[in-house]
């Protein structure tokens, strides 16, 4: 592979798993570089480098949120509605927002979860321990993180599954095979706001305790939480609470497959699974970028940035970056600076939930490990088509039926 073979807008080279070889060629020869969009010509600034990623990271007054994280730009009918979205906010306004989120997170109230998330994950297993297959993405990763956002948000069992497919779709717009299903994500878009105004309304007759009645009893700028302002918080929440905690539970359950030796650490001494999980996130991370703007005109490793042009920061680029991991291709359990990954994002935007997914992942896999100790893959993963979520859509594995 050579520079000029590089185009992270290839959406196949994600798929093949060629990313990786991509990235390591761009930290070497080309850290700060220049790709072209091939729909508006635009481009962005790809930035590949551990330290320069926690540097921008680092400075929203200089690379800026707003008006969205996202690599492309949101069609203009909905912009309004997208940068009241916390994630794609800046100081003063982001905290103001991410401390009334902040409430549901809290040491306290996630470890008062974890005797809710050890039954549900130790159902899981219970489901699937008899048949000596499943398709690991929807019988088992998938099923956590949906359960405990949920009941975490207080959205009703019923609804639940809806909400899975509703967070599956959105982020899965490049993919063909979910983008044509009902809509694809600019109806799930929709969708999603509808179904807020309709949890809002459940809240607001039968409030409990739980998250989104606190976001509702609380006060934003001075002014109680509007219809729009609460559909941002279900849109966020319903993302990052779904989609993350289910790729990296795939992610790392696969190499973990891949890796006998590795797996073989973690079952003689099971204490090693917390820990473990920091190389779980920094061999494979859930997401694979998340865009800044250029306030100003200003330098990147001498390569000159202007103002408002795109700046990209390749995640699984960073959590290989030779200068920060030695042997960075090799997945190693035992790694001791491996919670130097930035899988959480780094700065103002680290993610809020993080305690809560560390939670899930260490409950699911001391469960999985624990009574299946032999699962293999039935058959090659599949790969989600996209540049943005490090997801796959099936794994099928087998393994020892247990009780």
């Amino acid at each position: 592979m050579q520079i000029a073979d590089i185009d992270l807008m290839d959406l196949d080279t994600f798929v093949a798993g060629r990313h990786h070889e991509a990235f390591e060629l761009l930290r070497r020869e080309s850290p700060v570089h220049w790709q072209t969009e091939a729909d508006d010509g635009t481009g962005f600034w790809a930035i590949t480098k551990h330290s320069d990623i926690v540097k921008i990271s680092r400075n929203p007054a200089l690379f800026s949120s707003a008006p969205t994280c996202q690599l492309f730009d949101t069609p203009e009918e909905i912009t309004a509605v997208v940068q009241e979205i916390m994630i794609n906010m800046d100081p003063p306004r982001h905290l103001a927002f991410r401390n009334h989120i902040n409430k549901g997170f809290t040491p306290r109230r996630v470890s008062g979860l974890e005797e809710f998330v050890r039954d549900i994950a130790r159902q899981i297993v219970d489901d699937i321990a008899e048949r000596g297959q499943c398709e690991f993405v929807e019988d088992v990763a998938a099923l956590l993180p949906m359960t405990v956002i949920c009941e975490l948000f207080g959205i009703p069992e019923d609804k639940r599954r809806y909400v899975y497919e509703l967070a599956n779709r959105l982020i899965s717009a490049d993919d063909p095979e979910i983008e044509d299903t009902e809509g694809g994500a600019q109806a799930a878009f929709a969708e999603v706001f509808e179904y807020a105004t309709e949890l809002r309304e459940l809240k607001l007759r039968e409030p409990g305790d739980d998250l989104a009645t606190t976001i509702l009893n609380t006060k934003l700028e001075g002014k109680p939480i509007d219809e729009m302002a609460f559909g941002t918080f279900v849109l966020m929440m319903v993302v990052a609470g779904n989609e993350t905690t289910r790729t990296v539970t795939t992610n790392g359950m696969r190499a973990l497959i891949e890796h006998p030796d590795q797996r073989q650490i973690l079952l003689d001494d099971p204490s090693l699974i917390a820990p473990a999980l920091d190389e779980m996130l920094r061999f494979e991370p859930a997401v694979h970028h998340f865009r800044r703007r250029a306030t100003e005109d200003t330098e990147i490793r001498g390569v000159k940035v202007a103002k408002d042009q795109k700046v990209v920061l390749w995640y699984p680029s960073a959590n290989r970056d030779e200068e920060t991991f030695a042997d960075p291709h090799k997945f190693d359990v035992r790694r001791e600076n491996a919670s130097d990954q930035i899988a959480f994002g780094i700065g103002q935007h680290f993610c809020l939930g993080a305690s809560l997914a560390r939670l899930q992942l260490r409950c699911i896999f001391e469960e999985t490990l624990g009574r299946l100790p032999d699962m293999e893959l039935d058959g090659p993963p599949r790969r989600l088509r996209s540049n943005f979520i490090n997801g796959v859509k099936e794994m099928p594995v087998t393994f020892t039926p247990a009780a």
